[in-house]
């Protein structure tokens, strides 16, 4: 972004926070333009940059509805499903399997059965 003020890594003034700082702070940047950067040089290819927001212009973080805390019970309980055995897990099925542990790796036992 061209034209704001640009610092480098670990060095941006008090009073300026990434979304995820504010976020740790209970804050949301609440509809405020980007007010300055940071970047991180690499060793190759671009720096990394993020973005600042002003502290002082942050809005508290909306609270949940019941309807979104339902929500996302209902997609994490997908994401424990497994697909080859129907069961509930009890983790978040790994993508690389697809399926949970048991199912991708049979014991002796299961392959007789």
């Amino acid at each position: 972004m061209a034209g704001i003020p640009t610092y480098r890594w670990r060095f941006a003034p008090d009073g300026l926070a990434t979304r995820r700082q504010l976020r740790a702070l209970g804050l949301r940047p609440g509809g405020q333009d980007v007010a300055a950067q940071v970047e991180r040089p690499r060793r190759s290819g671009d720096p990394l940059v993020a973005y600042l927001y002003r502290v002082d212009a942050a809005k508290p973080v909306r609270p949940m509805s019941p309807a979104k805390w339902a929500a996302l019970d209902k997609a994490n309980a997908a994401r424990r499903m497994c697909p080859q055995c129907r069961a509930d897990a009890g983790y978040v099925i790994p993508v690389a399997l697809g399926m949970c542990v048991p199912c991708a790796y049979p014991s002796d036992e299961q392959r007789a059965a």
